[in-house]
């Protein structure tokens, strides 16, 4: 029956998005009690916003079938179920919620001027989605209780009643205008700084970096100059100001799902990294299978097999043993000796010679070929070439 039903569509991501596009409308209907406070003037954002959605799923879904975030998610849910790690899990999605969501730490890392930058530009959007969505699908409307009261009605339930003039009033009525002012800060900011930086101007690529920024800019500019329109200069310009506007909106969102600002839905799943992989001395590190040190754990070394399995990257060893069976220093030693056609001796500490004659001046006297504690098989055919060498 389900396969059945899956076949009548041409993937999986168009049914995923039939199915949201389905809920979205449903909630628009409760929302605004079916339909009777849908307000009309918004019909232009409303489609645009029903685009966004489908394109946003359909990258999800893409994301979502990629082998390592499949790998994540899978363990994510795994280690949810467990009742040893409740407690863990807890700990550990509060505070990576706190410090790299909502402070942002991570990026105040890289200066305060970046997390500055980045703080103002991320929440701005934030709150900017939240009052459009939630007015454009009519999750939200404002109702006249009398001539100096409105209630705040959220998915047709009363919440907030507020004066009609009051301060709090006044913010709720502005809060596009905050989160906007907010961006448009933030994204200054960020132009400013690739005008600036050197180093970021080498890195930067115009249609993944600087693109999104004006597209941020003109939605912000355009959606402030209509509150200058109405309330300095007497709807000057307003009606072809909202369609400006508007247009604005309808290609940020067509283009959001595609671009760098995807990265904004996703980030959430930070918080299954440390939850999933955080290390805990002699709880679940694993040691290194020829040294002996700590160096990751056995949730993130099993996943990392099952990923490149997926992706038929096969790094097993002659032993049978993975290369992420071995910490980083024993790995590198590993591929020098591969590279060199050399079996790597895994328990020996001896350096490793290149064979290659070559000494640099100035650094050390050149040392015998016994030194390096070569097999017998390769120190017989050294001695060979170099016997070979003394007779020419």
């Amino acid at each position: 029956m389900r396969k059945s039903f899956e076949r009548s569509f041409y993937s999986k991501s168009s049914m995923y998005s039939f199915f949201i596009i389905l809920l979205l409308l449903f909630t628009t209907w409760v929302g605004t009690d079916r339909f009777l406070h849908f307000d009309m003037a918004l019909m232009g954002y409303f489609i645009s916003s029903l685009i966004f959605a489908v394109g946003l799923t359909i990258r999800m879904s893409a994301w979502l079938i990629r082998p390592a975030t499949h790998q994540v998610i899978k363990r994510s849910l795994k280690n949810l179920k467990e009742n040893s790690r409740k407690k863990r899990n807890l700990v550990s999605i509060i505070k990576t919620a706190l410090e790299n969501i909502f402070l942002q730490k991570f990026i105040f890392k890289r200066g305060i001027y970046r997390g500055v930058q980045h703080l103002l530009i991320s929440w701005g959007c934030i709150g900017s989605f939240a009052i459009t969505f939630g007015l454009t699908f009519g999750w939200m409307h404002f109702e006249l209780v009398d001539p100096n009261t409105y209630t705040i009605v959220v998915m047709g339930v009363d919440t907030i009643t507020m004066a009609a003039h009051g301060i709090f009033a006044e913010m709720v009525y502005n809060g596009l205008n905050i989160t906007a002012c907010m961006v448009l800060i933030g994204v200054i900011m960020a132009i400013v700084r690739r005008i600036v930086s050197q180093d970021v101007k080498v890195t930067q690529r115009a249609e993944f970096d600087l693109l999104p920024l004006y597209l941020l800019l003109a939605v912000t500019v355009t959606g402030l100059l209509l509150t200058v329109s109405y309330v300095l200069l007497d709807g000057w310009m307003h009606h072809y100001l909202t369609l400006i506007h508007q247009l604005t909106v309808v290609i940020l969102l067509i283009y959001f799902p595609f671009g760098k600002l995807f990265h904004l839905p996703i980030r959430p799943l930070a918080t299954a990294v440390p939850m999933n992989y955080q290390q805990e001395i002699r709880v679940d590190t694993r040691p290194c299978k020829r040294c002996g040190t700590l160096y990751s754990s056995d949730d993130q070394i099993s996943d990392v097999k099952d990923i490149l399995a997926a992706q038929s990257f096969d790094l097993q060893l002659e032993d049978r043993s993975y290369l992420s069976d071995y910490c980083l220093p024993c790995r590198r030693r590993i591929r020098v000796m591969k590279q060199l056609n050399s079996e790597p001796h895994l328990k020996s500490n001896n350096p490793i010679s290149t064979l290659n004659g070559i000494q640099m001046s100035g650094f050390s006297k050149k040392r015998s070929d016994d030194y390096y504690h070569f097999p017998e098989e390769v120190q017989r055919d050294i001695n060979q070439s170099n016997k070979g060498d003394r007779e020419k």
